[in-house]
């Protein structure tokens, strides 16, 4: 089993999923018929994933992942999409601990994050916008709304221990806007929320295809926040000129883009070191 995983998941405290696995795969092999390989070194931090066949001999993934709250509609989303911008869904099954994923496998599958980051700008700008799009009524999918008071909870726990490298008036100030900013969207669409150069993948398909999205409703322009954050030295070294760019690609305005960033840095900054700093340097 994956060693990054086996770490993850004990930190997590899953271990109970990780004794539970195994038979979870067996399980799945047989109703699934397939023929499993290897699992992917080094895989995911929260699921299992290995290449598989089926009796036709088509090339695919299967994922077994822990459920939590983030990636919990997955499966619907890609559902949604259809493969249009993203990997595309073959079957899916849920059990009490854990979401299973039969996926098209992308070849040669080199993650974007291999190429220059101004490529990488571009394609997940041209990726995000095949996936934008306003689900039908009655929809499942949760509103953005829900992550970010989820995600704005548990930094207020961590900062009250004394966690976060920013002073109690600037958290306060963040989370505030981090909660107030999924309420004043002009536009909701089905978002990623997890859209950043290791989650794209080379196919022969499509270029490019995105894989582990965490599907929400909500406003478009927080879906550039990750690729940003992953953007490491451009964002150190100039926050505003990165947002400029990615706003220009994705035609969002550029100053609601910051100040999603200013409050999403300002919400990771218990887990993140460094992005307090660019907190305090793009504050409104």
């Amino acid at each position: 089993m994956p060693k990054n995983l086996v770490e993850a998941a004990r930190g997590e405290g899953r271990t109970d999923w990780l004794h539970e696995l195994p038979g979870l795969v067996r399980e799945l092999q047989v109703r699934w018929s397939l023929v499993l390989g290897a699992p992917f070194e080094p895989g995911g931090t929260t699921a299992w994933v290995a290449p598989a066949r089926d009796p036709s001999g088509a090339d695919l993934v299967m994922k077994v992942a822990w459920r939590h709250m983030e990636s919990e509609q997955e499966a619907a989303g890609l559902h949604e999409w259809n493969g249009d911008g993203a990997v595309r869904l073959i079957a899916s099954e849920q059990f009490d601990a854990s979401t299973a994923l039969l996926l098209e496998r992308c070849r040669p599958g080199t993650a974007l994050s291999t190429q220059p980051e101004p490529e990488q700008d571009e394609v997940i700008a041209l990726i995000l916008r095949h996936l934008w799009r306003e689900p039908a009524p009655g929809h499942p999918f949760r509103p953005l709304q829900q992550m970010c008071d989820y995600w704005a909870d548990e930094t207020e726990r961590k900062a009250e221990r004394g966690s976060s490298e920013l002073d109690v008036g600037l958290v306060r100030e963040g989370l505030a806007i981090f909660r107030e900013l999924p309420t004043t969207a002009e536009r909701s669409v089905l978002l990623c929320t997890d859209a950043h150069a290791g989650n794209v993948l080379a196919a022969e398909r499509s270029p490019w295809l995105l894989i582990d999205p965490k599907p929400f409703v909500g406003d478009p322009t927080y879906d550039a926040l990750q690729h940003l954050l992953n953007c490491e030295q451009r964002l150190y070294a100039d926050p505003s000129g990165l947002t400029r760019r990615m706003a220009e690609l994705l035609e969002l305005d550029s100053k609601r883009l910051l100040l999603w960033l200013f409050a999403r840095c300002v919400q990771e900054s218990c887990n993140w070191p460094g992005l307090g700093n660019i907190a305090r340097a793009i504050a409104p």
